[in-house]
């Protein structure tokens, strides 16, 4: 039997396509409509930058802090030293302390364009789990917290279980990460009364132990939800470009290049993200993704210039959205386009146009660059590019220069 929830999150969680599983639908939604509570997602410090793969967690932040709520963003600064080993095929590396605050840091300023800090009751807090995990006395946490959990029971979960299927190895230091990320709903709970943690639903075992250990430690009733994990209509994980993942740091991606994301979606996907990753209503999101022929290349406008506007500002998304008129329905350059700009050394008596092509971002290697030449995806100011040893001089680029991969990946060459 359906649950029809009386809360006004759980109500956007299950209209809007992010409920995937809830350890206890009723019970949450009781909690919800009992006054504030604080709610939180993990976020491990493995990058400068957090990415495409992560905006639909954030999003339910967003939706949690806006039908008054308290999100909670809890940084990894212990955790990280370990590495969440949950469906990976390896071990991640491991990094120092330096590396992992400068990836926080970085982390950080993507939150505050979603989410509003402060000290009200409803206003978002980040929290760092080295507060706690930094100092623990490792006998006294065995004895405390590891008696609670049952190592056949972590070998059943689904992320321990497919690594030793494949007969990879998983070492002790990633075993340990189940037990840290469990502790960390208990302390949190104990901390700042946190009773919901979300997360993909690759972290439902982790999830799971968290809830168990509050349950055991303190009594505590704590709840647990999950988004589903996305993947485009072409089975593409969701995040995953031509060019690699799509930061969501501007500096890291630049906002055209991030509009143009959203711009290319597929006619199938474009209706399922308005709901996802826009606040416009419902109903509208329902008619933008049911229109067909040219008029669904709008709703993608739309779908770009609202999930643009949300990260980098309502300017930068019209300037996408200007640039991208320009080059495509134009043929011209475009003011917005990602721009590599070149000092009059580095140009010095010519440049390969193969180097300048991985430069911009527009292939991963030299080799990438040479097969998209030899496949005729390439073009310079708007020719197809047929010589792969091509060199530019800086007379060459003494007015910007046009690079093309495909028909919707551009980028400039300039001289500073």
């Amino acid at each position: 039997m359906t649950y029809h929830s009386k809360s006004e999150f759980l109500n956007v969680m299950v209209s809007r396509g992010y409920l995937a599983d809830c350890t206890d639908m009723q019970g949450l939604d009781e909690r919800l409509m009992a006054g504030v509570m604080p709610c939180y997602i993990g976020y491990d410090a493995t990058a400068k930058s957090l990415h495409i793969g992560h905006l639909l967690n954030i999003m339910m932040l967003r939706w949690l802090q806006k039908t008054g709520h308290q999100p909670i963003t809890l940084m990894g600064g212990g955790t990280t030293k370990v590495g969440d080993p949950s469906f990976r095929a390896d071990e991640r590396p491991l990094l120092t302390d330096a590396v992992i605050n400068e990836n926080i840091d970085g982390m950080q300023q993507v939150f505050a364009q979603y989410l509003t800090y402060g000290d009200g009751a409803t206003d978002a807090i980040m929290v760092n789990n080295a507060e706690w995990l930094d100092g623990l006395n490792y006998l006294e946490f065995l004895r405390d917290i590891g008696r609670h959990f049952s190592v056949n029971r972590m070998l059943s979960f689904e992320s321990v279980k497919s690594r030793l299927d494949r007969e990879q190895s998983l070492s002790f230091l990633e075993f340990n990460y189940m037990i840290l990320q469990a502790y960390d709903f208990l302390e949190l709970n104990r901390r700042y009364g946190c009773a919901l943690q979300m997360g993909g639903s690759d972290q439902w075992g982790n999830i799971v132990n968290g809830i168990d250990l509050t349950r055991r430690v303190i009594e505590g009733h704590v709840f647990g939800l999950t988004s589903p994990l996305l993947t485009t209509s072409d089975g593409r994980k969701m995040g995953k470009s031509e060019g690699g993942a799509i930061w969501l740091n501007g500096e890291m991606c630049s906002p055209y290049t991030f509009w143009q994301f959203w711009r290319n979606t597929t006619d199938a996907d474009t209706g399922r993200f308005l709901k996802l990753y826009t606040e416009l209503p419902l109903e509208e999101c329902e008619r933008l993704g049911a229109l067909g022929g040219s008029e669904i290349n709008e709703a993608k406008v739309i779908l770009a210039n609202e999930v643009t506007g949300l990260l980098h500002g309502v300017d930068a998304a019209r300037a996408a959205e200007a640039t991208a008129r320009e080059v495509f329905e134009k043929g011209g350059v475009g003011d917005d386009l990602p721009t590599l700009v070149l000092s009059a050394e580095e140009a010095g008596e010519g440049v390969s146009v193969v180097q300048l092509i991985v430069r911009a971002g527009l292939a991963k290697s030299g080799k990438d660059a040479k097969r998209l030449i030899a496949e005729q995806g390439a073009r310079l100011n708007d020719a197809p590019l047929e010589d792969a040893g091509l060199m530019l001089s800086a007379a060459d680029l003494a007015q910007p220069v046009k690079l093309s991969a495909g028909k919707k990946r551009h980028a400039l060459v300039k001289l500073g």
